[in-house]
């Protein structure tokens, strides 16, 4: 029982830094609190999704940043829909460079949009990994006999 303990610790101690780190905010903490044993993986299948769609938006906006005439509205569409997808998650990190390209389209400034892109597919792969590492976490704590300690 001791590796159970040991495993949950460990679990709210990443958790809380990936808060701590601005990866997640108080909306990923909302979103836990709706899983219940009738969808305990709801959480998982949520963020898959948001995955899926953002690789998505991303490929999107790269060939729309190729284009030899650029369209900002349609850019400004995907990177609306990209914000507003991780900011229903409660990853924080990615939203925040959303403003920041937003604004980059608004001002129909390429170098600005090429940068903002950059910096989401960083902030991207960043938080990706770390959910993943996450529900890893969360897999070993339930695989070994434990409860997972949510909500926070």
């Amino acid at each position: 029982m001791d590796s159970v303990v040991q495993l949950q610790r460990q679990l709210i101690d990443y958790t809380g830094q990936l808060f701590n780190e601005g990866f997640l905010d108080d909306q990923f903490n909302q979103l836990q609190q709706l899983q219940d044993e009738s969808n305990p993986d709801f959480v998982v299948e949520l963020v898959t999704l948001f995955f899926e769609d953002s690789e998505k938006l991303i490929n999107e906006l790269a060939k729309d940043l190729e284009q030899q005439s650029i369209d900002y509205r349609k850019i400004d569409a995907h990177v609306h829909q990209l914000k507003g997808s991780s900011s229903s998650i409660g990853v924080q990190r990615v939203q925040k460079v959303c403003i920041a390209f937003r604004n980059y389209c608004e001002e129909r400034n390429i170098e600005g949009c090429q940068k903002c892109l950059q910096q989401v597919k960083n902030e991207y792969s960043l938080v990706k990994t770390k959910l993943e590492t996450l529900f890893k976490l969360e897999q070993q704590v339930l695989t070994a006999g434990g409860s997972i300690p949510w909500p926070m």
